[in-house]
């Protein structure tokens, strides 16, 4: 049996709303907002007696999705926020986006702060990572076409 795709990726929040609001903000639309609770959802992640306000958030070309989590109980048990890149386990999620420099002014609006700075990787991409609502960490790459790697060449020396 083969892998068929990759389903979501799941970030815990403190505020679901906001973190909603910064993910709208980059591009990605509210697919829906549920509660999750019962038996079977304490079995699925051994938590046993559960309560979680989901929202799924899909990218424009509906291939990926990021499911947003605040749990009402059990009650968070760690805080990884402020973790720094290189700590184990989740790093970050990436993003493609057309124009890096007007997303970051989007962001920034809602509280995004740069983890490093805008670099360029070889004349391929301009790549940064922000931390987001609550500190999560979001990686953004806007690929260079043949025109832009040639004025940013210029503009570099």
């Amino acid at each position: 049996m083969a892998l068929k795709r990759m389903d979501n990726v799941g970030i815990v929040v403190e505020d679901l709303a906001a973190a909603i609001d910064f993910f709208r903000e980059l591009g990605l639309e509210l697919e829906g907002r549920a509660e999750i609770e019962g038996e079977w959802a304490g079995r699925v992640t051994g938590l046993g007696d559960q309560h979680v306000e989901i929202a799924m958030m899909r990218t424009p070309d509906g291939h990926s999705r990021l499911e947003l989590s605040r749990f009402i109980r059990p009650s968070v048990v760690a805080d990884h926020r402020t973790a720094p890149v290189n700590a184990l386990g989740y790093l970050r999620v990436m993003f493609a986006v057309d124009d890096l420099e007007e997303v970051l002014v989007r962001l920034r609006a809602r509280g995004a702060t740069l983890a490093g700075e805008v670099v360029r990787y070889q004349d391929a991409y301009l790549l940064c990572y922000i931390r987001g609502p609550e500190g999560i960490l979001i990686g953004l790459a806007q690929e260079l076409s043949a025109d832009a790697q040639t004025e940013l060449s210029r503009e570099l020396g």
